[in-house]
């Protein structure tokens, strides 16, 4: 399967948008954002588990990134509260189980340069932000690695951010409130992928708060 492959495309992703798919676990649904290949897949997805669903042992043959959005996602390692962002490196392994309130995650599978192996769990709600380099920001590093940097990024009502390029393209997600540009009004929920030299010029007139990822996506095809 090829679903939104080509990284020098520009792709929004509404919460009308979604088109939920059952997985092979019962339970538990996929919302997919991108994908290159089948069950075994280099993919950004939003998954969603039912209450007191499971899923099958597992190891991360390319790591695995994911966000808790709602609920609580468990495994037999520690239990995940929505807001908790988690990276487990290529070779871990684990094996999920969801509690009587469900849980939705924003996960990305095969994305982790072979020696990016740093295992974390971060609980961003209890975690501080730092001043951003414009007013009304504040930011909060997640991940940095070369051709990599993961954020959460809080825009206070009003905060506009100067046109800007992004080298390695930018991956958004938005949690809070609605992100905006010169494109368009992007609310909670929605994903945003910019390829490698797009350009805009970010605002928020209500404030919201987004996770962000730069610097990963291909150079070479938007080159």
């Amino acid at each position: 399967m090829k679903l939104n492959a080509d990284f020098s495309e520009r792709v929004v992703i509404r919460p009308e948008d979604y088109a939920w798919v059952d997985s092979p676990a019962n339970g538990v649904q996929r919302m997919m954002l991108d994908r290159i290949g089948d069950e075994v897949a280099r993919a950004t997805t939003i998954v969603r588990f039912a209450p007191n669903s499971s899923f099958d042992a597992h190891s991360h043959g390319g790591g695995e990134e994911f966000l808790v959005l709602e609920g609580v996602f468990s495994d037999e390692h520690a239990d995940y509260p929505a807001g908790t962002y988690v990276r487990n490196p290529i070779g871990t392994s684990h094996t999920p189980h969801i509690g009587p309130e469900g849980a939705t995650i924003l996960v990305k599978l095969h994305q982790f340069d072979a020696d990016d192996n740093e295992q974390k769990a971060i609980d961003t709600n209890n975690a501080s932000f730092v001043e951003g380099s414009a007013p009304g920001l504040s930011v909060l590093p997640l991940h940095s690695v070369p051709a990599e940097n993961v954020a959460l990024v809080r825009w206070e009502p009003g905060t506009k951010f100067g046109e800007h390029t992004h080298w390695g393209g930018e991956e958004i997600f938005v949690l809070e409130g609605t992100f905006q540009d010169e494109h368009g009004d992007y609310p909670a929920g929605t994903w945003i992928r910019s390829p490698h030299l797009s350009r805009h010029t970010p605002f928020s007139d209500e404030g919201c708060l987004i996770y962000v990822k730069t610097g990963h996506l291909p150079v070479a095809q938007a080159a």
